[in-house]
């Protein structure tokens, strides 16, 4: 049915996701799919995965998949009463977030049929809810009227209007499926049948509310089967139901229960709420599959009952780290950027400036801040247990003096659970020695400046002296004569000199990942560059350039985000002249152009594999300016 098929699914880590998806990769789909939770272990190497929020998922990552087949199955939801809190995780996760997948797959043009999982929550209540139990149960039709009875149905319903207003202007290229489910269950789910399951398991009373209710209970399998089906066929558009096409009431859940547990106690309760009657009439989902659910209360709770006990006996929660910036100082786009990658993974992960200044402005923008002791050798052993005892999981050195100290504990805070976006001390130290990194660049035959400690030996009409060590723009003179030269070297520690090429100045952002492969790559000119920062850089793609790049970054050895510094002379010719083994002040632009560095770390540090990451270079062009920026702070946050 799906073999070959490029198909993307939204929340595939979820009840019904884990069952469609292991049904897909059966058949020989290939599958992209998303969702907060992480990759189940199973499906490692047999699709692309991308844990995190799909609210922050670029049309880049989408775009790169070319799906034909679009199935949204992404929500959240309460049971029976939603709370108060539940406002806002409805508009994010349920309202915004089908508006947003929708838009990144719109206009796809590989798209040829979109299935969204919408729910029964959008008939009016008034049509199954009862004040005195019933004898039967309505049988609800595809065209009966809506009217949503609480949050959940109303986001449900908003998406079903929005894509039949699609469908206007769609129809010719794909069809579009509202499949409306009824009251599902499964493995490991918040529905009511596994929460007692879960409860009884654990040797607690169950509370029971009107066990006269009668609901059209279907299992996660049946619903992916359905799904599929439904997905597969080519006449299937519109409104469909999925159900068992027939009611049980809740008395008849707490009865196959009792089977399993003949001890179990049960607590029954009055409640506010109706008696709810309701069944799915599948007519027309027998119609267009030529088939119907297969699974009922009895045959699926003892497959819940198994999964539930080995879940207990196996059971793993993620917990989250910190991130730690360490000097932080006024890298105020960094911070938020690392914010930015850290929600596209869970809400959970807080960002930590660290800075030995109590004053700095990054600790304005940062979730926490700490007042840090400097990154000398004597001072590693209170730095690891305070990221012990403060959860700190992950760590980005953003200063030069800082790099070997990191690169050199590296091994040491990984024994703590620690990560570090760095590379080997041996690669910084040969980037950070100006002399050194030229030396090796010739004996590499990488395209670069060289340098020279004795001015004599450099034979040019202008010159650039430099110090050999530190930040490649400290004290640095461009365009001298050879008098002017001498003259400068005597203000330096450690000087070298090397020949003056004219041309244009180029960075080049790249993120490196943990086996040495270059995973992308961003060239930017230097529009106009302030105390060595580019103030305004604009993204440009020069494929020779690119693989230059590259092969030096490989040949380097480096690791995580790395910037390259050039000069492409008057004849388009390349030249290197040093590389910066941090992320850099204007390297935020690389980010939005598609270098997604930080997200990309983290992921590896928690172990996922980045070829389901792709790399996928932004073609229209980007300028950053960057301006100072005002924020404000209210009330009890000051």
């Amino acid at each position: 049915m799906f073999k070959d098929r490029r198909v993307f699914i939204s929340g595939g880590a979820g009840v019904i996701g884990k069952e469609l998806i292991s049904k897909i990769l059966t058949q020989g789909a290939i599958v992209f799919t998303g969702d907060l939770k992480p990759c189940p272990e199973k499906w490692k190497g047999k699709l692309r995965y991308r844990q995190g929020d799909l609210n922050l998922m670029t049309s880049a990552e989408l775009e790169s998949f070319e799906p034909e087949f679009f199935i949204h199955l992404a929500a959240t939801f309460e049971r029976s009463t939603e709370s108060y809190e539940f406002w806002y995780e409805n508009f994010w996760h349920n309202v915004r977030l089908s508006n947003y997948l929708m838009s990144l797959a719109k206009d796809l043009k590989s798209i040829k049929k979109v299935v969204f999982a919408s729910s029964y929550l959008i008939y009016d209540p008034a049509l199954y809810s009862f004040t005195e139990p019933r004898e039967t149960a309505v049988s609800l039709k595809e065209s009966d009227p809506v009217y949503p009875r609480n949050l959940t149905g109303m986001a449900k319903l908003s998406h079903e209007i929005e894509l039949r207003f699609l469908e206007k202007f769609r129809s010719e290229q794909y069809q579009i499926v509202l499949t409306r489910i009824f009251r599902g269950f499964g493995l490991g789910s918040r529905d009511v049948i596994s929460r007692w399951v879960r409860s009884l398991l654990n040797g607690e009373e169950i509370t029971v509310f009107k066990k006269e209710g009668m609901f059209d209970f279907i299992y996660s399998k049946d619903t992916a089967e359905g799904l599929l089906r439904l997905a597969n066929s080519v006449v299937s558009t519109g409104i469909v139901n999925l159900g068992t096409g027939r009611s049980r009431r809740v008395s008849e859940v707490v009865d196959t229960l009792r089977k399993h547990f003949p001890d179990m106690k049960v607590k029954e309760e009055q409640s506010e709420i109706l008696f709810e009657a309701s069944q799915s009439d599948i007519k027309l989902l027998k119609e267009i599959t030529g088939w119907q659910p297969e699974y009922d209360i009895e045959r699926a709770i003892p497959e819940i009952i198994e999964f539930e006990r080995e879940r207990n006996s196996d059971s793993k929660s993620v917990k989250w780290g910190k991130i730690l910036v360490s000097s932080a100082s006024q890298k105020v786009s960094l911070v938020r950027s690392l914010k930015d990658a850290a929600a596209k993974i869970s809400t959970d992960i807080n960002v930590v400036a660290g800075d030995i200044n109590p004053q700095v402005l990054s600790s304005f923008v940062a979730d926490e801040f700490w007042v840090m002791p400097q990154t000398k050798e004597e001072n590693i052993g209170n730095i690891i247990s305070w990221c012990s005892e403060n959860n700190i999981q992950f760590v980005v050195p953003s200063r030069d003096g800082e790099l070997i100290f990191w690169a050199k504990n590296k091994a040491l805070l990984a024994e703590h659970g620690i990560n570090v976006m760095i590379s080997s001390a041996s690669s910084i130290n040969r980037c950070l020695d100006k002399l050194e990194f030229s030396e090796f660049c010739v004996a590499e035959n990488i395209p670069s400046i060289p340098s020279f400690e004795n001015l004599d030996d450099c034979t040019s009409p202008l010159y650039v002296v430099k110090e050999r060590f530190g930040a490649g723009s400290l004290s640095i003179g461009i365009a001298l004569t050879k008098a002017e030269s001498v003259e400068h070297a005597q203000g330096l520690i450690n000087p070298i000199f090397q020949p003056f090429i004219s041309g244009t100045e180029l960075s080049a952002d790249a993120y490196i990942n943990n086996i040495g492969e270059v995973h992308g790559i961003i060239l930017r000119t230097r529009d106009k560059v302030v105390n060595g920062e580019s103030q305004i850089t604009t993204t440009l793609h020069n494929l020779e350039i690119e693989e230059i790049v590259e092969d030096a970054l490989t040949k380097l050895d480096v690791r995580g985000h790395v910037i390259l510094q050039l000069i492409v002379d008057d004849n388009n010719q390349p030249h290197i002249i040093e590389c910066n083994s941090r992320f850099g002040g204007a390297s935020t632009l690389a980010i939005k152009a598609g270098l997604d560095s930080f997200y990309w770390f983290l992921l590896e540090s928690i172990g996922e594999d980045l070829s389901s990451y792709p790399f996928r270079f932004k073609e229209e062009k980007i300028r950053q300016v960057r301006i100072p920026q005002d924020i404000y702070i209210y009330g009890s946050n000051i």
